[in-house]
């Protein structure tokens, strides 16, 4: 009889003994935990999905706002709900949550040195989304890749190439390296070399590159083109050629220019000079009488 009233007083739940489980109170007890248990969670779960589609909505119809930043916030408010909900929650069963906690932060930092490099990527995508070097669209070059911006995660970026193809770069290779990002500013300047041969007029010569340039409507009177005798190189005198256009036309407009200068000097007659090398052949006296 004294081992089993010992039975009976022992505590097996929140401070309650086993004789207190079989009372009618207990039980109601329990049950209104357990039902307030999945209200608590019903209402985090709903607060959480609503705070989520508010902040992801703020974006919608403001151009100066970026998506991916508020996606990513509408994401972070969800879980900082749904973790208070569950300590809550915890809470109102009777379980003290300061030992899953301490547990928790244990485990996690575990993980963390485990997943180092993947941590990393996740840094860098949250650096990327806060502080936005650049935004869906924008064609970049990063880490040796060049393409349009399609897809910013917290893992990786995607670009698709010139060729259409997809790149994927991850996140730690972007934040740490150089990124060029060719459509921030609405234009841009294109360069070109041109080389004339020594006998060419070089006054004429620069008339027909400047005048052929700005002959088209996409070249920018403001700023001022630049054009100069840049190098004397072995074969050709070099004009330097710096002309402002459209970031959005830059690469077809670049290439056009080579083809129409090249045609434009041609038709005025300016030499363009292939390149030439000249050998002296010095003979041999000895050799010359011994062929003889």
């Amino acid at each position: 009889m004294e081992t089993l009233n010992n039975i009976l007083h022992t505590d097996i739940y929140n401070g309650t003994s086993l004789s207190d489980v079989l009372t009618l109170d207990f039980l109601a007890s329990l049950l209104g935990n357990v039902v307030t248990g999945i209200l608590i969670l019903l209402v985090g779960l709903t607060i959480a999905g609503w705070l989520k589609r508010r902040i992801t909505n703020i974006s919608d119809g403001r151009a100066r706002l970026d998506d991916t930043l508020f996606a990513f916030l509408g994401q972070v408010a969800r879980y900082v709900v749904m973790i208070f909900t569950v300590l809550i929650l915890l809470n109102n069963l009777g379980i003290q949550t300061t030992s899953i906690i301490a547990a928790l932060g244990a485990a996690g930092l575990a993980v963390g040195l485990a997943l180092q490099g993947t941590l990393s990527n996740v840094a860098a995508g949250v650096m990327i989304i806060l502080f936005r070097p650049f935004k869906l669209g924008d064609f970049i070059e990063v880490a040796g890749e060049m393409g349009t911006v399609k897809d910013i995660s917290l893992n990786t970026i995607e670009l698709a190439s010139l060729s259409n193809t997809q790149i994927i770069v991850p996140n730690s290779q972007v934040w740490g390296n150089v990124i060029e990002n060719y459509s921030v500013y609405p234009t841009r300047r294109a360069e070109w070399t041109f080389g004339v041969g020594y006998g060419a007029n070089l006054k004429q010569a620069e008339e027909v590159i400047l005048n052929t340039i700005l002959a088209d409507e996409r070249s920018k009177r403001e700023p001022e083109p630049f054009i100069q005798v840049n190098n004397l190189n072995d074969s050709s005198v070099d004009f330097l050629v710096r002309v402002w256009v459209d970031a959005a036309v830059f690469f077809q407009y670049q290439a056009d220019m080579k083809r129409r200068v090249k045609e434009a000097l041609d038709a005025e007659g300016v030499p363009i000079p292939f390149p030439t090398r000249t050998l002296h052949i010095e003979k041999n006296e000895d050799t010359a009488i011994a062929a003889q």
